[in-house]
Order: structure tokens, then C-alpha cells, then sequence
């Protein structure tokens, strides 16, 4: 993952150095490499990470309701991404989505777009375009009735 924060206006500008209760953003990949990445880059914004090596693990996580923007993988074995989403949607649930997928297939996109996600990216994707997706989902989230 490729990207810097030089230009990003994020929880960190105006000098503070953590959040009081920073959102807490769950990212969901089979690849540890991804994982840890992009662990590092969100971590690196002052936000609060969990990750999770597949969506079942996710899904019972005591974090699942805590979470205010999920990064997950299209293709993870057992469970996608997207049946993640359909799933969690489903029962009630509805965080902002940000999907990454190496594997870019325009069903896939139009299927994650049309339920609502803020970003379809393709690996490696950039670390500024990551934050530009995670900014408007938490804006989104913020503003959504009941958040």
C-alpha cells in the first residue's frame, strides 16, 4: 500500500495527537500482508483497528457493534466481502463499506456500489484515496439517522 498523509485533514489536524473515542474501523482480509498494511496506514490516522482474517471472525467479534467503517476484501474463503455486507445489511446492520479487491470484476463493484458502499478499490490501491473513501464513510456514518 502506497500513500502518504501530507495532505489528509483528518482527526489529527490541529495539532491533536489521538481522539478521546476515535472511531473504530474493522478491516477484514485473508492476507496478513494487507491486513497489516493497512493496519498501519488507518492506525497512523489516530482512528482505533481491528482486524479480522475473515468475515465468520468478524461477524463474532465482541467490536462488531462498536465498528464505524469496515475495509474489507471482495474474495476471502467461506464468506466474501460482499455476502459480509448482505449479511450484516440484512440483520439490521449498516456500516459504511469500503471494499479492496485485487481481483476488480464489474458485477462484483455494481453489486457492492448498489448496496451502498462508499469505495470499490483495486489492490494495491493508494494509501490517499484509501483515507479520501475512509473520510466520507465516517462523514456518512456520523450523519446517518441513529449514529
Amino acid at each position: 500500500m502506497v500513500g502518504t498523509r501530507s495532505h489528509h485533514q483528518g482527526p489529527l489536524r490541529a495539532g491533536k495527537t489521538s481522539l478521546p473515542n476515535p472511531p473504530v474501523i474493522s478491516i477484514i482480509d485473508d492476507d496478513m500482508s494487507v491486513r497489516t498494511a493497512t493496519d498501519n496506514l488507518v492506525r497512523s490516522l489516530g482512528y482505533a483497528v481491528e482486524t479480522y482474517a475473515s468475515a465468520e471472525e468478524f461477524l463474532h467479534s465482541p467490536r462488531l457493534n462498536d465498528t464505524s467503517c469496515v475495509i474489507a476484501d471482495v474474495r476471502m474463503p467461506a464468506m466474501s466481502g460482499l455476502d459480509l455486507q448482505s449479511h450484516l445489511i440484512a440483520s439490521g446492520r449498516r456500516f459504511p463499506f469500503i471494499f479492496v479487491t485485487a481481483f476488480s470484476v464489474e458485477s462484483d463493484r455494481i453489486r457492492a456500489l448498489k448496496a451502498g458502499a462508499i469505495c470499490f478499490l483495486s489492490k494495491p490501491c493508494d494509501g490517499d484515496v484509501l483515507i479520501k473513501c475512509l473520510d466520507t464513510a465516517l462523514a456518512q456514518h456520523s450523519t446517518a439517522p441513529g449514529a
